[in-house]
């Protein structure tokens, strides 16, 4: 009976491991992507706020 048991459960963690593991897989694929987005919004946002003080500065320098 205790042996059934054990092969249950060791079964059980195997297949927890394996799902697991392929969920960390799937993730690996997909990080390249998510930084590209990432970088590219900041990126985008760096280069309008860079815009916006260049605009403020020049006004006043304009006074």
């Amino acid at each position: 009976m205790f042996c059934v048991l054990k092969a249950a459960v060791l079964h059980g963690k195997s297949v927890g491991f394996a799902l697991q593991k392929s969920r960390f897989r799937n993730a690996k694929t997909k990080l390249p992507f998510s930084f590209r987005i990432i970088f590219t919004k900041l990126r985008g946002i760096f280069s309008f706020l860079n815009r916006i003080t260049r605009v403020s500065i020049g006004s006043r320098n304009s006074m």
